[in-house]
């Protein structure tokens, strides 16, 4: 027997409805379940090492459910949490397929932060910031239970000093350190060098082993007259260790920090940035002898020619700060040759620095 029409047409109605009323289940299913939180994780763990400042590792992990523009911020811990792994470099970006990567000064324990467009962290925190405000989600992990990496230990005029072989972003960007650039020759002078290694531009610093608080400082440097613009010797006096944000630093610096025609040379109690506490001045060629007499509340600088401070050296240059002088606390004395907004000119050629002595006066 045949379909009336009214009856396909009834079929075909009873057809849509059925469907409209699936289709409405299904989203009503659908729009009940809430989206998945966003999370972090930490996969690759570095070492647990307080050695912090002078050692680097790896990081990583993954950021699930991120948003476009969202990135992760990373610390360690060695007393504080310091952000990773520059200052100046705070942010770590997620790939496409949700997984992050970074180096990291070594510390006890690691954190990374997923947090939102905007978000400004700080460079050191004692406790690390809640969810909100910007902050999304957060992983932390301990350290890995490994034996401590030995660093490179080099002897000279008389005291052990540490081989840098981590990162640093003195001179206002990340700089590469190799242990290799760094070796006394037969007559127990230091030689310090920036050269490239695989393509890679890398300098040098050693830092002395104890601290010695006030007295007279001497370094008896060789010609320095063939630094390139960007090049940089700091012989100063830091603690890399310091939890606070009082400046503990005092500096002896030969560079011209990007500017061909600028003076070469400068005394400094940090922060750099206050006027007064700065002294400019030109070292010439040829060997100098530089001073840093450190007491209380008074630093005093003084570089002449010669490898000798003595009464009849020539005085090149000479100030004496008594605002802003640190007292002792763990700090050592730094010698380090680095690049300031290193260029690709500056890069051609390899430079080195001989230091023949260092001495200390109580």
């Amino acid at each position: 027997m045949k379909p009336s029409p009214y009856t396909s047409s009834f079929q075909k109605l009873r057809s849509n409805i059925l469907l409209v009323f699936v289709s409405a289940l299904l989203y009503a299913c659908n729009s009940s379940r809430v989206p998945p939180k966003p999370n972090v994780q930490i996969t690759l763990v570095p070492a647990s090492n307080p050695g912090g400042p002078v050692q680097l590792d790896f990081i990583g992990g993954r950021a699930n459910g991120a948003k476009p523009g969202e990135q992760i911020v990373l610390y360690a811990r060695s007393g504080i949490w310091w952000i990773q792994p520059f200052a100046n470099q705070p942010f770590t970006k997620i790939q496409p397929d949700s997984t992050w990567r970074n180096s990291t000064h070594l510390g006890t324990d690691y954190a990374a932060i997923l947090v939102e467009p905007g978000f400004h962290p700080a460079t050191k925190v004692t406790t690390l910031p809640a969810e909100g405000n910007g902050v999304v989600a957060i992983a932390t992990s301990t350290g890995k239970p490994l034996a401590q990496i030995v660093s490179k230990v080099i002897h000279f005029s008389g005291y052990d000093w540490r081989v840098r072989n981590a990162a640093s972003d003195r001179g206002g960007q990340p700089n590469s350190y190799d242990p290799s650039n760094v070796w006394t020759d037969k007559n127990g002078y230091l030689h310090l060098r920036m050269e490239e290694h695989d393509g890679l531009w890398t300098c040098a610093e050693v830092s002395l082993t104890r601290s010695l608080g006030y007295g007279s400082y001497i370094f008896v440097v060789q010609d320095t007259g063939h630094f390139g613009p960007s090049a940089a010797l700091g012989l100063y006096t830091n603690d890399d260790f310091r939890t606070d944000n009082i400046p503990g630093e005092l500096d002896i610096e030969l560079s011209r920090w990007g500017i061909a025609d600028s003076k070469n040379a400068q005394y400094v109690v940090q922060p750099f940035y206050v006027p007064e506490n700065v002294s400019r001045f030109t070292a010439p060629a040829g060997v100098l002898a530089h001073m840093l007499r450190w007491e209380a509340g008074r630093a005093s600088f003084k570089t002449v020619r010669g490898s000798g401070i003595g009464p009849g050296a020539a005085t090149i240059s000479e100030h004496i700060f008594t605002s802003g002088v640190p007292t002792p606390a763990k700090e050592t004395v730094h010698m380090g040759l680095y690049s300031y907004r290193l260029t690709k000119a500056s890069s051609q050629q390899p430079i080195e620095v001989v230091i023949e002595k260092f001495e200390f006066l109580p």
